[in-house]
């Protein structure tokens, strides 16, 4: 099995990273690892929605899972296997009152072995990679001891590969986004972590805004993740080939990408599913460029009526350079 590139990869985030926004965001780069929204076991195992689907030109795809239920997370890994995924991803990262609630996310970091259980459980139905994404620490549990004993403990279950949330989380009295932005980053400690366990492959997440800054981390690193610029700025994804992977291709255009985008949203509006589904990934497509506040404005006044087709977006393209 070919090792998994994971230079670069998009941070899961729920209610953004769904499979258009992927789609669209695999048209700009053939090498990043795409992450799923985290999706729960209990969502999976009782919903009444497929929660695995996904587009097959979003490969390399990552499922991530949130659960602690050692048997329920077996068999959503086996269903992620089967169903073709690339990995599974264990999140021990989110700080949410629902997520702690539920007994993951985050507050794992409090019980390594339970982590390490639910690791071993999945690899041993997956043939795919299971990998963990976690914090640097929680509450007053923030030493680099603490977060040494968790990633020894989940690695020797197996797990040989961590994306690190470079920020420790407050489990009472900060909201997930104040989680994201509050808690000091501290990039130096991830550095030390991949030096004392060079044989383990970590990635860093947490502030990243741009390649420049993802070619510095690399430099001590295995892999960057990145989250919400690569949401609000997504055409920041189309030199990661060139850039960060040393691949010699030409960079596509923002009009190319479009233009490579409109069968995908055509298809979508002929199945009967809404433009805004889609448009709503679209409105940092041309962030930083002459017009672009025209075209955030168009498509989003006008997107989510009723039977608005790909005129909508033909037009606020029209709008920005007239």
């Amino acid at each position: 099995m070919k090792p998994l590139n994971r230079t670069f990869s998009i941070a899961p985030m729920l209610d953004w990273t769904d499979r258009h926004y992927r789609y669209l965001a695999r048209l700009m780069s053939a090498e990043l690892l795409l992450y799923t929204e985290m999706v729960t076991t209990g969502a999976i195992i009782h919903g009444k929605g497929d929660y695995l689907a996904y587009n097959e030109e979003e490969h390399p795809l990552a499922l991530q899972l949130g659960g602690s239920n050692v048997h329920d997370l077996a068999i959503c890994a086996k269903l992620a296997a089967e169903r073709g995924y690339d990995e599974i991803n264990l999140n021990v990262g989110c700080p949410s009152d629902r997520v702690q609630s539920g007994r993951f996310g985050a507050c794992l970091m409090e019980e390594p072995a339970l982590v390490a259980e639910c690791v071993n459980a999945m690899r041993a139905v997956a043939d795919i990679p299971v990998t963990v994404k976690t914090r640097i620490g929680i509450d007053d549990q923030d030493s680099y001891e603490f977060l040494t004993e968790f990633v020894e403990t989940v690695r020797d279950s197996g797990c040989d590969a961590f994306i690190i949330h470079a920020r420790k989380a407050w489990l009472q009295g900060l909201s997930p986004k104040e989680n994201r932005e509050i808690p000091p980053l501290d990039y130096d400690r991830v550095y030390r972590l991949k030096g004392d366990y060079p044989e383990l492959s970590i990635s860093i997440n947490g502030g990243i805004k741009s390649l420049e800054e993802c070619k510095t981390h690399l430099t001590k690193l295995d892999g960057v993740m990145v989250g919400r610029e690569a949401y609000q700025n997504p055409y920041m994804l189309a030199e990661i080939d060139q850039q960060l992977c040393g691949i010699e291709k030409p960079v596509l255009s923002r009009d190319a990408v479009l233009e490579k985008f409109i069968p995908y949203i055509e298809k979508h509006l002929q199945a009967g599913g809404r433009l805004n589904h889609i448009t709503r990934h679209m409105t940092g497509l041309f962030q930083g460029e002459a017009g672009s506040r025209i075209w955030r404005r168009y498509i989003s006044e006008n997107a989510h009526k009723p039977g608005s087709g790909i005129e909508v977006i033909e037009q606020a393209r029209k709008n920005m350079i007239s």
